[in-house]
């Protein structure tokens, strides 16, 4: 049996005073999703979305949610069911997707080089520190929905 990955490292700053050149830190991601501050309120991630990947279908009860694309080309998608995502958006560097809570939502990588962004998540929605390689890494972690 192969062993669990702890998910959880010191990458998060936690929940004291930060500052961060956002985009260069965005930029220069190459894991899949990384957390860089958790707040009792709010929660700062930077993605890598590899060409033809996606954050993956998802809604978030709770949490609104931000992201901004840094660099890279994609679509995003967003209605009130899985089934049913009729607010579809091509996006670019420099857009921003603001998701309500309670919306199901996708991000697809549409380019020809990885899709860099950035998400924060009122209220935190990742166990402080979780780090995702890959995708699959993601979607191997208890700890994800």
């Amino acid at each position: 049996m192969a062993e669990a990955k702890d998910y959880t490292t010191a990458t998060d700053h936690g929940d004291g005073p930060y500052v961060v050149d956002i985009e260069q830190e965005t930029i220069d991601n190459t894991e899949y999703r990384r957390t860089l501050w958790t707040g009792k309120h709010l929660q700062l991630t930077v993605m890598s979305i590899e060409v033809g990947d996606d954050v993956g279908l998802e809604v978030h009860p709770e949490n609104d949610q931000f992201l901004r694309v840094e660099k890279g080309v994609g679509r995003t998608e967003m209605g009130p069911a899985e089934d049913d995502l009729p607010f579809t958006r091509d996006v670019k560097d420099d857009d921003v997707i603001l998701v309500p809570a309670g919306t199901w939502h996708n991000v697809i990588n549409t380019g020809d080089e990885p899709l860099k962004l950035y998400a924060l998540y009122g209220p935190p929605d990742h166990e402080p520190g979780t780090e995702h390689p890959t995708h699959e890494d993601a979607e191997q972690d208890p700890n994800e929905e």
